[in-house]
């Protein structure tokens, strides 16, 4: 068995790995984040993070190409000791749905807009504590993922949006929680 790291070394563990799609397809690799926050933005000169206009895809469409030019500044994912925020720094809102911004046993998608300047606490730890107790996680429809944010940049998808499914939103976040792996 060949290790790379000595046993003994300090292995310092990450909070959230970030997934970027456009529509229903994955555009680059996980971004691992282990800092307490992390910058997610289309194109700064300067700027550490998670840069998105760096992610190479063939054949965008036109409709992905417009709503990338609007992530700008992006936004700022942060963990706290009550939870997960995200801030927004771009110049046009975001849409977020978390398990913790729902009611408990809620039928119903929340999505929650953000307008530029505004945050949110995308993930709370106290509530995903009660949820994940909770009995009735069997109505919901597809996979289900309790320790999952997404956030869409510009466009809003739910009940309320002529969209009905993120994977219809040109370009979106995943951010896939460690805190109970």
């Amino acid at each position: 068995l060949g290790r790379s790291m000595s046993p003994n070394a300090p292995k310092q563990s990450h909070w959230c790995n970030l997934a970027y799609w456009e529509h229903r397809t994955r555009v680059g690799r996980l971004y691992t984040v282990y800092e307490h926050s992390v910058n997610i933005f289309y194109d700064l000169p300067q700027g550490t993070g998670f840069c998105l206009g760096q992610l190479n895809l063939d054949h965008r469409s036109n409709t992905v190409l417009r709503t990338r030019g609007k992530i700008g500044y992006g936004i700022l994912l942060s963990k706290e000791p009550d939870g997960v925020w995200a801030y927004n720094r771009s110049e046009h809102p975001i849409f977020v749905n978390s398990p913790t911004l729902d009611m408990p046993n809620s039928r119903t998608l929340v999505v929650r807009k953000v307008m530029p300047g505004y945050s949110i606490k995308v993930f709370d730890y106290e509530r995903s504590c009660l949820l994940r107790h909770s009995p009735d996680l069997d109505f919901l429809d597809g996979p289900y993922d309790p320790n999952s944010v997404r956030i869409s940049f510009a466009k809003g998808w739910g009940p309320c949006y002529s969209r009905q499914f993120i994977t219809s939103c040109p370009c979106w976040l995943e951010i896939l929680l460690n805190n109970h792996r």
